[in-house]
């Protein structure tokens, strides 16, 4: 997509993190922003300053595990500004520990929140901008999807994030096929960061009431808990910088979105695993302390 002045973007998880730095670059840009999240007082907030950069701004409380919200969120913004020129699917929930040990509850609230977001965003929107490329030859589109690191490897004690993240990159790498097929408007990213400061380690302030899991976490899921919360902490790239990558890469319309390259090294023993068939290799070869702390304090459990 080579121009943003002008144009519309929809952005979930817009409050905080990836969603609000991008929305900030975005209104810089010249765009109008759709800013939706579940947390209605922080969205508010980051509307104002938003508007204060600018911008032209819809804010929409919403939770996009459901359909009908992302529906009316949808509706909202074809009425207020047409069809958006990028969509940026991004709110995401964080939830660790072994994986036989995650509730009902927990599985329904994370699948919900990371690949149900993203599956109502791509539903609803993506035929709204094949109706404006279709309209207009000089409409350009693009839609990324934030997934994670965690959806091209399988660390351990990360059960259910893994799951709901790989799902998503196979949802972007089939969207990206998908449109190739129909349209040259319109194109497709996926984000796969790896930790950085957003405040993800601690996404079950905003778990719905109906979901909530009562029971006292599991010493998997507690130290889960708190090396996501230290890892996350002492990340070096920042929020902004990763926002920085999202509209680099929708303006030369890539496809991968990586926010530590170096990282890819433990996605290319996945790949040598599987292709020379052997068993799933030590994902903390890298790193044999962390391991080696992760598999004392759980056989000590």
């Amino acid at each position: 997509m080579k121009t943003l002045q002008g144009r519309t973007a929809v952005i979930t998880g817009a409050a905080s993190g990836f969603g609000l730095e991008t929305s900030r670059l975005a209104a810089q840009a010249g765009m109008n922003v759709a800013m939706a999240d579940v947390q209605a007082e922080a969205l508010e907030r980051a509307a104002e300053e938003i508007r204060g950069l600018g911008a032209q701004v819809l804010p929409f409380r919403l939770d996009v595990s459901k359909a009908a919200e992302v529906e009316a969120l949808g509706a909202a913004v074809q009425q207020r500004f047409g069809a958006p020129h990028l969509v940026f699917n991004n709110a995401g929930v964080g939830s660790g520990g072994l994986i036989w040990e995650h509730s009902a509850e927990d599985w329904e609230w994370v699948l919900g929140v990371n690949l149900m977001g993203v599956v109502h965003g791509v539903r609803v929107f993506t035929p709204m901008m094949l109706a404006a490329a279709r309209a207009d030859a000089g409409y350009e589109g693009h839609i990324v999807n934030t997934a994670s690191m965690a959806g091209l490897v399988n660390m351990p004690n990360m059960g259910v994030y893994n799951v709901s993240k790989h799902a998503v990159v196979s949802l972007s790498e089939t969207l990206h096929q998908d449109l190739s097929l129909v349209t040259d408007q319109i194109g497709a990213s996926v984000l796969c960061p790896f930790f950085v400061p957003t405040g993800i380690h601690d996404s079950a302030r905003n778990r719905p009431a109906d979901l909530a899991d009562d029971t006292a976490p599991t010493a998997s899921q507690a130290l889960s808990r708190a090396m996501m919360s230290k890892a996350v902490g002492s990340g070096k790239v920042t929020a902004a910088h990763i926002a920085q990558k999202v509209l680099d890469a929708v303006r030369e319309r890539r496809f991968y979105i990586y926010s530590h390259p170096h990282a890819l090294k433990t996605v290319q023993q996945r790949m040598d695993d599987l292709l020379q068939q052997r068993n799933p290799g030590d994902p903390f070869a890298d790193r044999p302390a962390i391991g080696a702390e992760l598999r004392d304090a759980l056989r000590r459990g």
